[in-house]
């Protein structure tokens, strides 16, 4: 018989006594994976930083962990100790790591939060005799992004396509510098740490890198200024929130494999992949992002056609992080 990829959305299965990977059936509720590995909560005290999750309640870092069996936790355990290996060397190595994993480790991190919050929001619509519903949109998303994932366990191949956008760039970030952001509508996903920056679209057959390609081109192999980077965060962050397909995929048993294929996304509809580009709306991402050095939004798009720019001059010259001296 055919084996088949684990399906938990089929009927919204999030309990502590199976694997959230695999689907096999666990000897103990203290069979659990870490969602921030114990190095990484290590190395930033993440264990007294706290995650706020939808909920508005409070947890730390250390704190979200999801079922998981012995046999996968291994199979992640090979996986960490690449990213690990990687991440502590810095920029170069993590520049030159294999874009697959980089994606399994990103989806591993993002999926584990999406776990944390159905289970936690399963229970509350059970304690108030409510059931439990989710929009189809975020069903087919959240399922294709765990079959994807099973290629941790599995042999899941992707057929002549990425389902991401990466972006990778040395920051000038402080020593204990550790910032991480989750977008889970739109599974979009930012780190940064030691002399890097990650920023992911996970969901999006690389739609967003092709969107900022210009952008990318003027950045790419620069050093950037901690403003710098995150003001390219807003930038993808809020193309994501533009990027108005749902992508489709098939999966196809073949032999021992399973096969994934991408349908076009542009599919049927007419109208561009993206929608319109609103300054307004794109300052106030940006605002959010900016926090730690206190813009506000009026300042920020004092001119509505032109809002502040750290990354690039009036000539839309990059630039140099050096040469950025902030006040605030």
């Amino acid at each position: 018989m055919q084996e088949q990829l684990y399906q938990p959305f089929q009927r919204m299965r999030f309990e502590s006594s199976v694997c959230f990977l695999s689907g096999d059936k666990l000897n103990s509720t203290e069979e659990t994976l870490n969602v921030f590995a114990p190095w990484l909560v290590s190395k930033y005290k993440l264990d007294e930083r706290p995650f706020k999750l939808l909920d508005e309640s409070m947890v730390s870092y250390a704190d979200i962990k999801i079922p998981c069996s012995v046999k996968t936790a291994e199979a992640f355990g090979k996986l960490e100790s690449t990213i690990e290996n990687a991440f502590l060397q810095g920029y170069k190595a993590v520049s030159t790591l294999d874009e697959q994993q980089l994606f399994l480790w990103v989806t591993k991190t993002v999926y584990g939060v999406i776990f944390k919050e159905l289970q936690i929001a399963v229970k509350q619509q059970h304690a108030s005799g409510e059931q439990f519903h989710m929009s189809q949109g975020l069903i087919h998303k959240f399922s294709m992004l765990h079959s994807m994932l099973q290629a941790v366990i599995k042999p899941v191949k992707l057929d002549g396509f990425k389902p991401w956008s990466i972006w990778i760039c040395e920051v000038d970030n402080a020593e204990e510098e550790f910032s991480y952001r989750d977008e889970i509508n739109t599974l979009t996903f930012s780190l940064r740490m030691q002399d890097f920056g990650i920023i992911l679209c996970l969901q999006d057959n690389g739609a967003n890198k092709k969107y900022h390609e210009e952008l990318w081109e003027k950045i790419a192999g620069a050093k950037l200024h901690p403003i710098q980077f995150e003001e390219l965060c807003a930038k993808v962050f809020y193309s994501a929130y533009l990027f108005n397909r749902l992508p489709e995929y098939h999966i196809m048993p073949v032999q021992e494999e399973f096969h994934i294929e991408a349908m076009p996304l542009r599919g049927m509809q007419a109208k561009p992949v993206f929608d319109l580009w609103n300054n307004k709306t794109y300052g106030q991402v940006l605002e959010n992002f900016w926090k730690r050095w206190n813009f506000l939004l009026l300042e920020i798009i004092k001119n509505p056609e032109r809002p502040v720019s750290y990354l690039f001059n009036e000539n839309e010259e990059l630039i140099k992080a050096e040469e950025i001296n902030l006040s605030k």
